[in-house]
């Protein structure tokens, strides 16, 4: 009786004191060694009741990719009210991708739930799976619609009021508006589209192993056709052969001489955005490996079983057969950031335009970050003559070139285009760049406009890559973390324009660096300070890098045995 009494109180504690009694087991079981546990709740003395006493901004993020997921990572202040909503309930490793189309690691090892991301907050955040379809800016609303394919009972519309906005949506892959992509091609941009390539390429080889498939009919099965020589496309071409020549090849032995793989790419070379060493590696590699590259061929019309190319040699048009197309060729906008754009007057952009603080133009409420926004860099000419008044502060209109001193840190990182200028021009300094050649120190406005006139040829837009939409999303949420600090001591740069200074820093990317897997366990790397490395160290780089960046324990502990797996075993070939 008595060992039954001490087991309903034991069993009664467990449930009362979960955490308690977790860590009890632990200790335990370690031989009283030391032992750290972490509930998804910890204790908050005194939370629960100041969190009702003041009215909490409601803040409504939409999207759940690099840009969504680092802002919610990043948001401390609890008293905000924060509210998901996305299509898609994870985040997903998108650079893994390609290594999901043909089973070097698996669809679920790149995807971790946000609900498991966020669960650890001090503060609830709501999360629905719903697509936002409408932005009301007049009423402060956001309409979304489920994306279940029942609704259960419920409503499939529904409205959410917000503060503040966080449009972190992404884009969709860039057709151009080429007949038959739509319809006919692959698209490499969620984890749907990878598990769909995988299924498809079992599809070809099995299609092409039947015994009635003619061999004119294997050849076309089985040529892979991949549109478009970027990061994407290149290390797909690459993952492609490395699973046709590794297993496939041992699995269906009589059909490897059939296999072609073709990437079009429109420009005259592939890997544009890399060092001109990393696209030689790439092309002479490829053309190693079998794979043909076919520059300054622009794709305009895909169907069912060909591809029509315009080859901008000779003018005309070739039309290939294949099997399947993959088409990775940038990325567009989506239709609601379009409407949105139309609301707001930004109907000649191709994306919408942000300060540098990330708040969209027009909008101080509503911040846009990752592929669906660009930052649009104010220009040094359009306050020039703001910027000359703020450093004639005798109002003489003229100016000695050390009266700029008390400037030039607030220029320099309001006008990061200045900066660039000076480097390329191998320029000491700000007052460097003043300074007249023949010695006069003494500018006026024309002067000073003449001496600031190239500067602005230097601004550039940033990539729509996950490194920057990343960055994006930790400082924006650091901005929010301190809105009510920075409000009563602002840290930002001059307002030329008007009085007092901005509340933040201005956003500035930071550029750490770009792989270019390339098969055959090779990688190429450019990396800051102009150092490129390419070969198998490199692949070895790539791995440590990719694991280090996935986004939980968990993640990188399934990507890294998925990685141990192909080592040892393969890569799976069956189709589910």
């Amino acid at each position: 009786m008595r060992g039954y009494n001490f087991y309903q109180r034991a069993k009664g504690a467990f449930h009362d004191h979960p955490t308690v009694t977790k860590l009890l087991v632990v200790l335990s079981v370690s031989g009283g060694g030391v032992a750290a546990f972490s509930d998804a709740r910890p204790f908050q003395f005194g939370y629960a009741d100041a969190a009702h006493d003041v009215k909490k901004k409601k803040v409504v993020v939409l999207g759940t990719g690099w840009a969504g997921t680092s802002f919610l990572k990043s948001l401390k202040d609890p008293s905000y009210d924060v509210h998901v909503i996305s299509p898609r309930n994870y985040f997903a490793f998108t650079p893994l991708l390609p290594s999901v189309t043909n089973g070097t690691v698996e669809a679920r090892s790149i995807v971790e739930p946000i609900r498991s991301i966020v669960r650890k907050k001090k503060f609830d955040v709501h999360f629905k799976e719903a697509e936002c379809y409408k932005i009301d800016t007049v009423n402060k609303k956001v309409c979304c619609r489920s994306t279940q394919e029942n609704n259960l009972g419920g409503s499939e519309e529904f409205t959410v009021d917000y503060d503040y906005l966080v449009v972190a949506m992404g884009a969709r892959a860039n057709t151009f508006n080429t007949p038959g992509v739509v319809e006919y091609a692959h698209f490499l941009k969620e984890v749907e589209d990878a598990q769909r390539i995988r299924r498809t390429v079992i599809d070809c080889f099995e299609r092409a192993s039947l015994p009635t498939v003619s061999e004119e009919e294997k050849k076309r099965i089985l040529h892979f056709v991949v549109v478009g020589g970027g990061p994407t496309g290149v290390e797909f071409a690459a993952e492609l052969h490395d699973f046709v020549n590794e297993d496939l090849a041992k699995l269906y032995p009589a059909l490897k001489q059939h296999v072609k793989i073709t990437l079009l790419e429109a420009a005259d070379h592939i890997l544009n955005m890399f060092d001109k060493r990393i696209t030689e590696f790439a092309e002479e590699k490829f053309q190693r490996d079998g794979i043909d590259v076919k520059t300054g061929s622009m794709v305009v019309k895909v169907s069912d079983k060909e591809i029509s190319t315009k080859e901008r040699s000779s003018g005309k048009t070739v039309e290939i057969p294949f099997g399947m197309v993959v088409w990775s060729t940038g990325i567009g906008t989506r239709p609601v950031i379009m409407d949105f754009m139309k609301q707001i007057g930004q109907t000649s952009r191709r994306v919408l335009a942000t300060d540098e603080w990330l708040r969209v133009e027009g909008c101080d409420s509503i911040y846009a970050l990752g592929d669906c926004a660009t930052i649009n860099q104010r220009k040094v000419m359009e306050d020039i003559a703001a910027i000359f008044s703020k450093a004639d502060t005798n109002n003489s209109g003229t100016l000695k070139v050390d009266d700029f001193k008390g400037v030039i840190k607030d220029i320099a990182e309001r006008y990061p285009q200045v900066q660039i200028h000076l480097e390329k021009n191998q320029l000491r300094n700000f007052l460097q760049l003043l300074k007249s050649k023949d010695g006069d120190d003494e500018l006026n406005i024309e002067k000073f406009k003449q001496a600031l006139a190239e500067v602005d040829k230097q601004m550039k837009s940033l990539p729509p890559t996950a490194q920057v939409a990343s960055q994006q999303g930790v400082y924006l949420a650091d901005c929010f973390n301190r809105m009510d600090i920075c409000e009563k001591y602002p840290e930002g740069p001059i307002r030329f324009r008007a009085a007092g200074r901005h509340r933040f820093r201005p956003f500035r990317y930071k550029h750490f660096g770009q792989f270019a897997p390339l098969g055959g366990e090779q990688a190429a790397a450019q990396l800051p300070g102009d150092w490129v490395s390419i070969g198998h160290s490199t692949q070895w780089l790539w791995y440590s890098v990719y694991a280090s960046k996935l986004v939980s324990w968990r993640t990188r502990l399934l990507v890294i045995s998925d990685w141990g797996r192909r080592f040892i075993f393969g890569r799976d070939s069956s189709r589910i």
